[in-house]
């Protein structure tokens, strides 16, 4: 397979290329950055970071700008610095930095005891949180498109529910597959928050797989026509788009040609305030098709919550989730428990599965998600592993170098706020984000004054039923069988 990735097609409303927002500006005066979370009651309300700059107190020590805007000048050398990884030509190193997923702190929660506290003071319990100053400190160096595609940090896992004999051991598997990837999307034990997506973002990778002969020549052939056109039919390969900025809706989807398996979803969140924690509602779907068999399997996704948010905050788990297959009947009910506020262990998860109309589970499974979780078949009482954290290394995505992404890929969008994050340096990092996002809003009022609609690149709106891929493998495969079907039947007429 060859390394070089294709050029992509650019959007239909172009965002700004990022050399463009990089031009050096006025240093802002902002002591403490903030963001928002991703839900939105209008038009400006989505971006992270306000319009002004917000006069609080200062939570620490700034540590040394070692991640300026192309342009701008060099940092003051007396500064405390912050190793970065470099090229051979002394550049830095883009690609390394998203890769390192080391924990870099911008310093101890006490050291922001009075952000914390104006924080509280502009919240009510309930309160949407959308118009809430948040500090940068909380913020992941990644894109909210780049999370979701650690659902599939397994990929073997996912690609052998094609390989299970029956409905119920399928069924299975994908429980096992969507429970097991819970756990590859935190990457650090500090709740943390990924950067909100801008409208138009694209993120995409792939996946090697255990046993795939990446030597033979049927490997090394790229699909072409798939979410990752360099990628082979023995790859798993995703993408992910930002389609909605009001509501902000991420869709993403991921397929594997040899074993002719898709999965497409789209999700968006809404946030509120509940006192010592933020809870996170997911609104949304996924849906996984084994083309062989014709089977779908629907499914939803928990809430989450970051708790503790005056001490050291940690992400919890909770709410119902349901996995579904119309096609064989088969249903499993999935809780994820929040922990008790006296007692109890966190992040506890239950299931239970069905067949058809039968009241008995025939399968039952308990434990953590992050952990380990146990199963058990209920009409012979055999019990297994589902699956055990500890012996699952994720799988590392390939991502196409930062260089030659197209404007609009996320890493490429924010590789001056990663850079910033992982230097420690809160004021860069909410310079940079500000110039990303102020480029948004005036492409959003050029449109508004040409009376120009958003038009997204590769998922399309399904009715009330969220959004879908515009080129699915299942529809790329009946594409390819219908000019051979045509020939047949003009043949036969003959």
């Amino acid at each position: 397979m060859g390394s070089e990735c294709r050029e992509l097609p650019s959007p239909t409303h172009p965002i700004p290329p990022l050399e463009d927002i990089d031009a050096p500006r006025q240093a802002m005066s902002l002591l403490v950055p903030d963001t928002s979370y991703s839900s939105s009651e209008g038009e400006d309300d989505f971006y992270d970071a306000d319009d002004e700059p917000v006069d609080i107190p200062q939570p620490g020590p700034s540590a040394s700008r070692n991640c300026p805007a192309e342009g701008a000048p060099e940092q003051d050398a007396a500064q405390p610095t912050v190793d970065l990884p470099r090229t051979r030509d002394g550049e830095i190193d883009y690609d390394a930095l998203y890769e390192d997923e080391s924990d870099s702190d911008l310093g101890s929660m006490e050291n922001h005891g009075s952000v914390v506290t104006h924080l509280l003071s502009q919240v009510k319990i309930g309160m949407d949180l959308t118009k809430v100053v948040l500090p940068t400190f909380i913020l992941e160096r990644r894109s909210l498109l780049e999370m979701y595609a650690d659902s599939f940090a397994h990929p073997d896992q996912f690609v052998k529910i094609v390989d299970q004999p029956t409905p119920r051991d399928r069924m299975i598997q994908v429980v096992r597959w969507y429970l097991s990837s819970y756990h590859a999307g935190r990457k650090s034990q500090v709740a943390k928050k990924p950067y909100n997506p801008i409208l138009g973002e694209v993120f995409r990778c792939h996946w090697e797989l255990d046993g795939a002969d990446t030597h033979s020549n049927a490997a090394e052939k790229e699909v072409g026509d798939g979410p990752v056109p360099w990628c082979t039919a023995d790859q798993l390969s995703f993408v992910a788009e930002q389609v909605s900025h009001h509501p902000p809706i991420s869709a993403f989807y991921a397929e594997h040609v040899n074993k002719r398996i898709q999965f497409e979803a789209w999700v968006w969140t809404k946030s509120k305030f509940l006192g010592l924690s933020i809870g996170v509602h997911n609104i949304g779907k996924g849906t996984v098709t084994l083309l062989d068999t014709g089977e779908e399997y629907t499914l939803t996704f928990p809430n989450g919550y970051g708790r503790s948010i005056l001490t050291v905050p940690w992400i919890e788990l909770g709410g119902s989730v349901v996995i579904e297959c119309v096609q064989t009947g088969h249903k499993a009910n999935i809780e994820f428990l929040t922990k008790p506020f006296y007692g109890g262990k966190k992040h506890r998860v239950t299931c239970e599965v069905f067949a058809g109309p039968d009241k008995k589970p025939y399968y039952t499974a308990q434990g953590e998600w992050n952990t380990r979780m146990d199963g058990r078949w209920t009409d012979s009482g055999r019990t297994e592993v589902l699956f055990e954290v500890s012996s699952m290394k994720p799988r590392r995505k390939r991502v196409a170098p930062v260089s030659r992404q197209q404007p609009h890929e996320s890493r490429r969008v924010w590789r001056h706020v990663t850079c910033a994050l992982r230097a420690a340096d809160t004021a860069a990092a909410t310079d940079a984000k500000r110039r990303v996002e102020q480029a948004q809003r005036d492409a959003a009022k050029q449109r508004d004054a040409a009376h120009d609609k958003w038009a997204t690149q590769l998922f399309s709106p399904k009715g009330e039923d969220g959004w879908e891929y515009n080129a699915p493998l299942r529809k790329r495969i009946d594409e390819q069988k219908t000019p051979l079907h045509t020939a047949a039947s003009a043949e036969s007429t003959r």
